[in-house]
C-alpha cells in the first residue's frame, strides 16, 4: 500500500441517488402475498416489485385517497 493516494481527479458517485436504504416495515400478509404472486409471474423479487411500485408513485406524485369508516 502507498502512504498517500491522489484523489484530486476523483469523481463523485453518479449513482448515489439510486442507492437503497434498508428499512423495517410492517405490511399485512395479503399485500405481501399479492406482491409475491405478481413478482413470480414477472420473474423478479417481490421486494424489487414493491420498490418499483413505490418509485412509480413517487415519480407520478400520486396521493392516496381514503376515508375512515
Amino acid at each position: 500500500m502507498k502512504d498517500n493516494y491522489d484523489f484530486s481527479k476523483g469523481v463523485k458517485n453518479p449513482y448515489v441517488k439510486k442507492l437503497k436504504k434498508q428499512i423495517t416495515i410492517r405490511i399485512d400478509v395479503d399485500s405481501v402475498d399479492y406482491f409475491k404472486e405478481q413478482a413470480t409471474e414477472i420473474g423478479i423479487s417481490y421486494q424489487n416489485l414493491i420498490n418499483l411500485y413505490l418509485r412509480d408513485c413517487v415519480d407520478k406524485k400520486r396521493k392516496l385517497t381514503f376515508a375512515w369508516d
